[in-house]
């Protein structure tokens, strides 16, 4: 992807992701694949393993805990970020609220932006600890 590539761009305006330089932006755009899901769609299934990081970057989701509805989310949030770094299971359900497109990158590929950009890896570990389940 060229450096004036759209998703980019968007990435760059995500708090995950601000402050990185235009480079590693990029470097993580390139690594991520785009999915559409129809409201209603399960994206992430709780208990099972991560194999992916998901970025939100247009449409709401919810997140649901042992069925229950703990949050929406909207574009810019980033989830599976727990199971996917620490290789555990996924810790809630995400379902598409209304249509959604995601990002995601493969734990392959997230390994190698995390060696590579150590504010991602810590950026990403913060977030999953504040969202573990044993941390509430």
């Amino acid at each position: 992807m060229a450096h004036d590539d759209p998703l980019t761009a968007t990435l760059a305006a995500m708090p995950a992701f601000a402050g990185l330089d235009h480079q590693e932006v990029d470097d993580i755009a390139r690594s991520m694949s785009e999915r559409d899901l129809k409201p209603g769609k399960t994206l992430i299934k709780q208990g099972q393993w991560g194999h992916e990081l998901v970025v939100v970057l247009a449409g709401e989701v919810e997140i649901r805990r042992d069925d229950t509805v703990v949050a929406t989310l909207g574009p810019g949030s980033v989830l599976g970020e727990a199971a996917v770094l620490h290789d555990t299971r996924r810790n809630a359900s995400v379902v598409a609220k209304s249509a959604v497109t995601v990002g995601t990158v493969e734990y392959s590929q997230l390994r190698a932006l995390v060696d590579t950009i150590p504010t991602l890896g810590d950026r990403l570990d913060a977030l999953a600890r504040v969202r573990t389940p044993e941390a509430e």
